[in-house]
Formats: structure tokens, C-alpha cells, sequence
């Protein structure tokens, strides 16, 4: 028994590798488990290569120990299958890890998994096979450590020249710095077994060589969030780096690219952007950082003392991004700044460029100003004043203004209608107007507070107009979409109608159309909840962006707003007037009124009234108005009068 202890296998071997091995996946599990990381496919694979390895670890161990107290025995010998069994199976995770990752073509997947499986299954086979033929004697013992240690060998070339040649594959989709990061590992991994073989330290450290790559792919593609493919960082660690610079006072310039075609849900960046994006992450600027803020949203950073020459840089890239956009013809917007004390001290810069970039033309390029800031701190004042608004939700708040703008009814021939419009009066920054405040309510989710406020001063007074006997039929109110989602909207909007003591019918409802399947199906079943109780829905903006004429017929709209652009569009080409004329008449052939706003001159009002129109707005009529100026539009009842 004394000669197992000196069989070659055994020689020389230490725990420490092995020991090793299992405290520091026992300290990743750690980190798994007290930090979020999104449980993706690759992740779910990660976490079939770590319990491999550390089962791989205490099998060497058991494998060690046995073999000092029993020598070679099958049970041992056995082990030392499994062991190697083990770390070829860790290998085959590698393979997916790899497939996963960089989105490996269908069929070339399919065909790395079956030679895989193929070639792990034969390997284990030899093993098992050299392991059961052999007598007890030193002699073979030892001829079976270097023919298993030999079928093993052939096992590990064979995954990491196949892994490899897989990565080469691809190399052209990876950002480099994650190829480099990755084959550093792996190269450390060959150089410590290459000086196990030739120490003699039989397989002391052979599994911690599988522990390298391993932790090289947690750091990468979970800890650090890169995106394989393109080399961007997640944006939650954009607050970290702007958190340490500040602290620091280290000065850092950055340029936003936003991408509108590719930012909205479930949309990706096609193989060709991607590309582009990974050479300008990394061939303009020394040490650039760039962060995915959303799917079409990047924000590239560098630090200014390692660019001194950045706006020679700056050309340069702008030169190459122009050459790009000739190609691809996306639409784009382009903000360049330095990083700004005030800014920083909050880590507001992505509420800040998206600031800029609501105001911004497509495919153009800002330079940030000190006007920038100034505005933006002007948005945050106004937030904080809505966070307060919708936090006290008091229907009668003072800072929420409604404003109106009177409808002219053609075949009344009198003023009957209104919309209703918001402003908000804050102290300090005096009358805001919506396109100031109403995304910012949209994003921030206080928009419904302030649309029932509004209803609820739209209500109360109209009942004083009616009260007071003048013809008023109705007055709209706008409403977000997205506001559609509230499973309390219809409650809400008809729980302010009822108190205010009015009927349904007094009140419309102006919404724009939605592109979103799911927000169709929520929009008409709304709709027609409320057109119960009496209320009038208008279909806002038809003619801008998105419109879709079968859904449109299929909501249950009673008014169609053109919008000013197709006044426009009329009055300078007779081809656009027939197109606007036939699609107002086919509405009102559908029994749906059409009102058209924007309507300034003489001219308008002419070319509107040939065109079906049953209502017109405009400044040709009234700028907004206080709503309680409106009575100087709206008649009184005749009976009243008299």
C-alpha cells in the first residue's frame, strides 16, 4: 500500500489548488447571491459551470485522499475519471457560454453542441475503459496515469483549440477589449499548467486553471455589465464613474449619440451599427468609456487629460460618424459636452441630454451651453413643483391654471366649444406653458393628477356657464395616453364629472393615436367605457407622424382634429388639398365631425369650409384665453337673454 502514495499521478500533489478553487467559487456564489444580475441565458449556463468546477476541486481532493490511505484501487481510479469528467464537462459549458454570447448563426451552434457532445462522450468513454483495465500493480498503475492524463490532454486541446477557433470566428462582432480581457485569463490558465507539467506537480492546479476564464466571464458579462458585442457598459455604472470623478475632480468630456429608430422597447441595433459602435468606442479616444443608456441611446466618455488634443479627436469622429449616416441613413442627434460641476454633483447627465434632446432637430449636433443648464435647472424646479402638486393631489390647486381656446361651430354659426389648455403659475419661474411641464409629468407619472385637476376646473366651469345660461355644449379636455393604462382611469375621470354636478355630455375627451397594439386594444376599450356616460371623444393630431386609417374607423371617435400642418400643406399644393378634401369627406361620410385647427387667415377659413369641416380653431379666432374669459365668446340663450 506504502508504493501507492509514490505513483506518478499522485506525485507531488497539493491541496492548496484545489482548496483554492472551492473557496473562491463559495465567495462567488457570495456575490451572486447579495447582488442583482439579470438571470439571462448565459447567466443560467454560468451557473452550470461553477458547481462543475467546484465538484471537479473536491473530487481531486477525495480522489487525493483515498489514493494516500488505499492506493489505486477502482473506486480511485474511477475518481480520477470523474474528476477529469468533470473539468471536459466544464469545457462543454464553455462551448454554450461562447455560442451564447456572441450569437452565434443557428447552424453553427447546433454544430458546436453536437461535436461537443460527441467528443466529451468518447473522451469520458477511453477514460472510463483505461480506468477499469488495470491490474494493482505499480507497473500499469502507472501506465494508466499517463494514458488517462494523455486521453485528458487530447480532451482539453481539443475544447480550447475548438472555443478558440470559435472566438476568431466572431472577432469581428466582439468589442477587443473583452477578447483581450477574456484570452489574458486563458493565457495565464496555459502558463501555470505548462509549469505544472514541467514541476511534476501532477494535477495541484489543474482545476484552478479552469477558475480563471471562469471569473474573467463573471467579471465581463455579469459583474461588469459589458455588451459583448458592441463593448458598451450598462448605465448603471455610469452614476459610479461620474460619482468618483466629481469626487476627484477629474474633469471628463462626453458625446451622446442618440439613434430614435433603434430606442424604443424590444428594438436592437442592427449587426451593421454595432459594428460602427465598437470602432468608435475604441479607435478615437485614449481610454474611452462608452454606456448604453437604452437601445438607441450611447454615451461616450473620456478623460480629458488623457485627450489633450480631443477636439482634433472630436473632428475626427464626427467626420467618420457623417461618412457612416451617408451609409445607413439613420436619423440621429448628436450632444457634445464637459462634464459640469452642477451636473455631476446631482449624476443628472442622462435626464440632462434627454432634456436636449426633446428640443433638438434630427441628424444635428449641439455643443452644450451655459443656456443648457440654465433651462435644465429651470426643468428640475419644475418638477419639484409637480412632485408637490401630485404628492397634496388638490383638485383646486392654485399653480394649475386652465387656459381655453374657443371653437367656432359652422353650422351653428357661433362659438359652442372650447379646448381646455394647461398652464402652471409657479413662484419664481411665473407661467409655465405644457410643452415645458408635460413630459415631464408623463415621466415622471404625476400627469393623471394634473389632467384631474384640470378636468375638475374645466367642470366647474362650465356649470357656471350653464348656470348662467350661456350655449355652451362642451369643452375637451387632452389626456395622455398613457394615462389609458390606469386601471382607475374611467373611475377617476367620471368620479370629478359627477361632483362637479354636470352632465357627461358637457365634457370631451382629446386623445392622440397610439402605435402600440396593446395600448389600441386599452385606448378602445376606454373609449367606449366613457362614451356610456355621455362623453365626447376627439382623435387629436390626425395628419402628424403615425396614422393608421383602419384603426382610427375601429375607435369609437366622434371629432377628428386635422392639425395645422395640413392647412398648410393645402394652401400651397392643389395635390394635397384633394388629398386632405377626400380624407375629410370620407369622415364625414362616416358620421365623424371634422375640426380643423391652426386655422390663422382669411384664406384658411375659406379653403377649411370646402374641405368638410364642421369646426375651426385657430388665432384667427383667439389666442388662449383664461377660461373664465370665455364668455366673451359663448352667446347666451336667447330665453335667458330675453
Amino acid at each position: 500500500m506504502a508504493s501507492a502514495v509514490t505513483l506518478p499521478f499522485s506525485d507531488n500533489y497539493t491541496f492548496v489548488g484545489d482548496l483554492s478553487t472551492v473557496a473562491i467559487c463559495l465567495v462567488i456564489y457570495g456575490l451572486i447571491l447579495f447582488s442583482y444580475i439579470r438571470k439571462t441565458r448565459s447567466y443560467r449556463i454560468f451557473m452550470f459551470i461553477l458547481p462543475t468546477l467546484l465538484c471537479s476541486a473536491m473530487v481531486n481532493v477525495t480522489t487525493h485522499s483515498l489514493l494516500a490511505f488505499q492506493g489505486p484501487t477502482v473506486l480511485v481510479r474511477l475518481l480520477y475519471c470523474l474528476f477529469h469528467a468533470g473539468l471536459l464537462t466544464v469545457f462543454f459549458f464553455f462551448t454554450l457560454y461562447i455560442t451564447e454570447v456572441t450569437h452565434l448563426e443557428p447552424q453553427k451552434v447546433k454544430a458546436a453542441i453536437v461535436v461537443s457532445t460527441i467528443a466529451w462522450t468518447v473522451l469520458v468513454l477511453l477514460d472510463v475503459i483505461h480506468s477499469l483495465y488495470n491490474p494493482e500493480r505499480e507497473g500499469i498503475a502507472r501506465s494508466f496515469a499517463e494514458d488517462s492524463r494523455l486521453i485528458f490532454t487530447i480532451g482539453y486541446l481539443f475544447f480550447a483549440g475548438m472555443d478558440v477557433l470559435m472566438m476568431i470566428s466572431v472577432r469581428r462582432r466582439l468589442y477587443k477589449q473583452v477578447m483581450r480581457g477574456f484570452y489574458s485569463s486563458v493565457a495565464i490558465a496555459f502558463t501555470i499548467l505548462l509549469i505544472q507539467r514541467l514541476t511534476g506537480s501532477g494535477s495541484s492546479f489543474t482545476v484552478i486553471t479552469f477558475l480563471f476564464p471562469t471569473i474573467a466571464m463573471f467579471y465581463i458579462m455579469h459583474s461588469n455589465p459589458y455588451h459583448a458585442e458592441t463593448g458598451t457598459i450598462d448605465s448603471s455604472a455610469l452614476e459610479d464613474f461620474v460619482r468618483e470623478s466629481h469626487a476627484r475632480k477629474r474633469p471628463f468630456l462626453f458625446m451622446s449619440l442618440c439613434l430614435s429608430a433603434f430606442d424604443a422597447e424590444g428594438k436592437n441595433l442592427p449587426e451593421a451599427i454595432q459594428s460602427q459602435v465598437r470602432r468608435f468606442s475604441s479607435d478615437f479616444f485614449r481610454g474611452a468609456l462608452l454606456f448604453q443608456i437604452s437601445n438607441g441611446h450611447l454615451l461616450l466618455i473620456f478623460r480629458k487629460f488623457r485627450n489633450p488634443d480631443y477636439e482634433h479627436r472630436l473632428e475626427r469622429i464626427l467626420k467618420a460618424f457623417k461618412d457612416s449616416h451617408r451609409l445607413y441613413q439613420h436619423d440621429y442627434k448628436i450632444v457634445i459636452g464637459e462634464s459640469i460641476d452642477q451636473i455631476s454633483e446631482k449624476n443628472e447627465y442622462v435626464s440632462f441630454i434627454r432634456s436636449i434632446n426633446r428640443q433638438m432637430e434630427n441628424n444635428t449636433i449641439h455643443r452644450i451651453s451655459q443656456q443648457d443648464v440654465a433651462d435644465f435647472d429651470r426643468s428640475e424646479r419644475i418638477l419639484l413643483q409637480l412632485e408637490d402638486i401630485h404628492r397634496r393631489h388638490d383638485l383646486d390647486d392654485r399653480r394649475v391654471l386652465v387656459y381655453c381656446q374657443p371653437v367656432y361651430n359652422l353650422q351653428a354659426g357661433r362659438y359652442d366649444t372650447a379646448e381646455a389648455l394647461m398652464r402652471l403659475k409657479l413662484e419664481d419661474l411665473g407661467v409655465v406653458l405644457p410643452e415645458q411641464f408635460i413630459y415631464l409629468a408623463e415621466e415622471h407619472g404625476y400627469i393623471h393628477t394634473l389632467t384631474e385637476i384640470i378636468l375638475h376646473k374645466t367642470c366647474e366651469e362650465i356649470r357656471k356657464l350653464t348656470n348662467a345660461g350661456y350655449c355652451i355644449s362642451r369643452i375637451s379636455v387632452n389626456v395622455s395616453t398613457m394615462e389609458l393604462k390606469n386601471e382607475h382611469f374611467c373611475e377617476d375621470i367620471s368620479a370629478v364629472i359627477s361632483q362637479s354636478g354636470i352632465k357627461g355630455e358637457k365634457v370631451a375627451i382629446e386623445l392622440t393615436e397610439s402605435q402600440s397594439e396593446s395600448d389600441f386594444n386599452v385606448m378602445k376599450d376606454k373609449i367606449a367605457e366613457l362614451k356610456e356616460r355621455g362623453i365626447t371623444f376627439y382623435l387629436d393630431d390626425f395628419g402628424t407622424g403615425y396614422s393608421n386609417m383602419e384603426r382610427i374607423i375601429e375607435l369609437p371617435f366622434d371629432i377628428i382634429k386635422f392639425d395645422r400642418s395640413l392647412v398648410v400643406s393645402s394652401g400651397n399644393s392643389d395635390r394635397s388639398e384633394k388629398i386632405v378634401s377626400n380624407m375629410a369627406s370620407m369622415f364625414r361620410n362616416l358620421n365623424y365631425s371634422v375640426l380643423y385647427e391652426g386655422v390663422e387667415t382669411d384664406r384658411d377659413e375659406a379653403l377649411c369650409k370646402d374641405m368638410s369641416a364642421a369646426y375651426l380653431q385657430g388665432f384667427k379666432y383667439s389666442r388662449p384665453i383664461p377660461i373664465a374669459e370665455l364668455r366673451r365668446f359663448i352667446p347666451k340663450n336667447k330665453k335667458q337673454v330675453g
